[in-house]
């Protein structure tokens, strides 16, 4: 397996990951942007979510914005793939780990 291809497996799990802890609407709007002949879409998005995530000290902004973005990127620039996808796989268990201890010690009403 060349380097090129684990990285689109290690991405593509990512994404998986991803869209596991998303809205189902959000799910779908990753879904299709991940779509080969999104491309044109993509990568604007990108972009544009990584420079959101960048000046997240505007109101609607936020630093949830930069990782999408890099994500988004990492599908068309192979030598990201790699440490984006990793990033987002521990990010998200992260994420999945801090929601349960959350909901877990929350007081019941």
């Amino acid at each position: 397996m060349r380097t090129s291809d684990n990285g689109k497996a290690i991405l593509r799990r990512a994404f998986k990951h991803l869209e596991r802890e998303l809205p189902e609407r959000a799910a779908w709007a990753i879904r299709n942007l991940r779509h080969p002949r999104a491309h044109w879409m993509r990568i604007p998005a990108g972009v544009l979510l990584v420079l959101g995530g960048v000046f997240s000290i505007l109101p609607f902004l936020g630093l949830w914005m930069l990782p999408l973005g890099l994500l988004l990127i990492a599908y068309d620039v192979p030598f990201l793939r790699r440490p984006v996808g990793r990033f987002t796989i521990w990010g998200t268990r992260k994420w999945a780990t801090a929601r349960q201890r959350l909901f877990r010690n929350s007081p019941r009403s």
